[in-house]
């Protein structure tokens, strides 16, 4: 395990996905801007920072609720980029796949922490 929650690829891939998700809300119509925008970037931000909240938690159990935190705010993600598409807002843009792999690797994450509770 590394020495900060900036070592793990599951936060790496996340903070990426923010930088994603802030360009693509960045042509959102401007009625928007207090709707879909700060929604889908709020929901998206709050995937790396509670990867990153979780790392310094101690207890297994304190730990995978911030994990499961960010799972759900990427199930949100999931949902907003439907919507996106379907406004029009997102046509020619991909950013499922990221999403895809950052959920399999947090689960991934959440396994190794259950099997080797004193991560």
């Amino acid at each position: 395990m590394g020495s900060s929650f900036k070592d793990l690829k599951v936060w790496q891939k996340s903070h990426q996905f923010v930088l994603e998700v802030y360009r693509l809300t960045k042509d959102f119509p401007k009625d928007e801007l207090f709707g879909l925008t700060s929604q889908f970037r709020r929901a998206a931000v709050s995937i790396p920072a509670n990867i990153a909240e979780g790392y310094t938690r101690k207890g297994m159990k304190d730990k995978l609720r911030f994990y499961n935190i960010a799972q759900g705010s990427l199930e949100e993600c999931r949902y907003y980029i439907l919507l996106s598409k379907d406004l029009s807002y997102s046509v020619n843009y991909d950013i499922e796949q990221p999403l895809e792999e950052i959920s399999k690797m947090l689960v991934s994450y959440m396994g190794k922490i259950k099997l080797n509770s004193d991560i």
